[in-house]
């Protein structure tokens, strides 16, 4: 009787059973394609029931970004899903390979102007208020414009730390990557004093896990799963994309994917977590992780690690998130 009870309480307490994340998408989908893989697996986690995918938002400045993210998101079946864009005058404008799909006859969709999108702050607000304490989980996966704007905005700090339960960020670097023990990643050297503000003012209680670009320049997506697997469709615009930007002959780092994976399945063992302390950016873009000593000092940030192991596990799992077909 006892081992029953134990089973069952084990059941009860297993995190496969907990909450399943509420998460909001903030990306800055113009350059590169990794932005598109990542956001077609917010897509394919929310159909198999993993999240609640709860709207997108955009750090940077093109005229055909919500444009392009409805496009994607009426392909998985969402067209009704919120996009905020930003209107932060400092936010990087940045031109795109891919984006002009947009306009293409093969991809409806019917909000075709960034002006008739929401304003990114705005939207932001309105879908944590509407959310239970502790229950969002944020992943930005470009310049932290629409991040700082939020904490900037009236009250933002307190509504973070109420509504917030992790920010599950692609930003910075932790290791030997790139050739360098000192790699100055683009997400943060393209908006520095935004990453400042964020890194300074997030509030404490909420923990930021942070994948630097060690992380996905070890997470290499085949070029052969885009020549192969998006046949399901005579037009796919994840295939496109990767080849606009990427052609038929790279394997583009999975950088914004990892974040994604983390942020809903953090409990699979996909990665691993550094100690915790807390990250500073430096005036150059450079992110310096200052490890908590003997529980003192800040406990809020770690970023993410990855063995040999998990890293074809890791993978493995991003390229069938990101081939998963669309729900009828």
């Amino acid at each position: 009787m006892m081992r029953l009870f134990l089973l069952c309480l084990f059941a009860l307490s297993s995190p496969l059973l907990a909450e399943k994340p509420r998460i909001i998408f903030d990306t800055d989908i113009t350059g590169d394609v990794d932005d598109v893989l990542a956001l077609t697996m917010c897509h394919s986690l929310a159909d198999r029931g993993a999240c609640e995918f709860l709207g997108v938002t955009i750090s940077k400045d093109n005229p055909l970004t919500a444009s392009f993210v409805d496009a994607q998101n009426t392909v998985y079946g969402r067209p009704d899903l919120p996009i905020g864009v930003t209107r932060d005058p400092k936010s990087q404008k940045r031109p795109s390979s891919y984006l002009k799909l947009a306009d293409s006859p093969d991809y409806p969709h019917d909000l075709n102007r960034n002006e008739d999108a929401r304003e990114a702050v705005e939207l932001l607000r309105e879908l944590l208020e509407k959310q239970p304490d502790h229950s969002v989980t944020i992943i930005s996966v470009g310049i932290a414009s629409n991040m700082a704007n939020l904490l900037k905005s009236p009250g933002g700090v307190d509504l973070v730390k109420k509504k917030v339960k992790l920010l599950s960020i692609m930003a910075g670097a932790f290791a030997f990557c790139s050739g360098t023990n000192y790699h100055l990643e683009a997400n943060v050297t393209n908006g520095i004093g935004f990453m400042q503000t964020v890194a300074n003012e997030w509030p404490e209680e909420v923990p930021i896990i942070w994948s630097g670009y060690e992380i996905g320049e070890a997470l290499p997506y085949p070029r052969q799963s885009i020549a192969r697997d998006f046949g399901y469709l005579p037009h796919h615009i994840v295939r496109e994309s990767y080849l606009l930007h990427s052609g038929p002959n790279h394997d583009r780092p999975c950088w914004d994917e990892s974040s994604v994976l983390y942020a809903v399945y953090p409990e699979r063992g996909f990665f691993g977590l550094s100690q915790p302390g807390r990250v500073k950016v430096l005036d150059d873009g450079f992110t310096r992780f200052t490890p908590a000593r003997g529980g003192k000092g800040s406990q809020r940030d770690r970023f993410l690690t990855m063995t040999s192991v998990q890293q074809s596990r890791a993978l493995e799992a991003i390229v069938q998130l990101t081939i998963q077909p669309p729900q009828p």
